[in-house]
């Protein structure tokens, strides 16, 4: 009989955030899979855990996953962890249970600490809809493309991003989304000094300019307001007068009824008076 995957979330900073029942099937399952071993021997020990462990990381993430496929096909239960949080969140978890499940092997996902919902729930932005983002992609142009996207998303986004590159992060936010945007900026959560700063992308780039970012952020940001993208994209079509509009859409294959809808819709006006303007 195949064993299971545990996914075991730790915790983001403390240790009482472990739950019982984390604690429990980590004592129990007969390997760990974690991100760093040297680090999670510290919660090893902290709870007198005394389970072999083994590494699983992004640059072991295929192969290794195989070997483990392997062990669970042979019945071995093994927990997975990351550093901190929940596994396959920002992390190459995601790619051993796609691989299990396809193997038809049981994979089952533990509740517990989150650093994304923690954040978004501390923010008081809308919690109503939102998107999660993880680190934006290193690849420029992948990058730009990843923010041009955000600047239209109505959700609340919500990013990681590490201290070193936070300040160039900002930057492109502000280019993108602008300078007035609303963003909350945690870290340290769940610690003694943990910090949420309720701000603007202008106000927390300013704040960085005399202080060097110390510890994992994550970014919490306003989605677009839908007035604000309707009076945005109105503007956009302000350059052209309505003749050169419609030239657009019937170029594409557009009928002129069809066209003039379209073009009505753009400029936020009505049928008639993109008519009287074409007589």
């Amino acid at each position: 009989m195949a064993g299971v995957l545990y996914l075991c979330p730790t915790p983001i900073g403390n240790l009482k955030d472990a739950s019982e029942r984390v604690i429990e099937t980590l004592s129990s399952v007969d390997l760990i899979a974690a991100e760093d071993t040297r680090n999670s021997l510290k919660l090893m020990n902290a709870f007198d855990i005394h389970v072999p462990m083994t590494s699983y990381h992004e640059y072991n993430k295929t192969q290794k996953a195989i070997t483990l496929i392997e062990k669970l096909k042979e019945g071995t239960n093994i927990a997975l962890i990351t550093d901190a949080g929940t596994p396959a969140i920002s992390d190459p978890g995601e790619v051993l249970v796609d691989m299990c499940i396809e193997e038809g092997i049981k994979v089952t996902s533990l509740p517990g600490p989150c650093a994304c919902i923690v954040a978004l729930t501390l923010s008081g932005l809308s919690s109503r809809r939102f998107c999660f983002e993880g680190f934006l992609p290193s690849d420029k142009k992948e990058r730009n493309a990843v923010l041009e996207e955000l600047k239209i998303e109505h959700r609340t986004v919500i990013l990681y991003e590490a201290p070193h590159h936070l300040v160039n992060t900002l930057s492109q936010l502000r280019d993108t989304l602008g300078e007035d945007r609303r963003i909350v900026l945690c870290r340290e959560l769940t610690k003694k000094f943990e910090e949420a700063v309720r701000t603007t992308i202008g106000e927390a780039i300013a704040m960085y300019e005399d202080k060097e970012p110390r510890g994992e952020y994550v970014l919490v940001v306003e989605g677009i307001d839908r007035k604000e993208e309707e009076e945005s994209r109105k503007n956009d079509w302000v350059s052209i007068d309505i003749e050169s509009h419609m030239k657009i859409y019937t170029d594409k294959g557009m009928d002129k009824k069809e066209a003039m809808k379209a073009v009505a819709k753009d400029r936020g006006i009505s049928k008639s008076e993109v008519y009287k303007a074409l007589l």
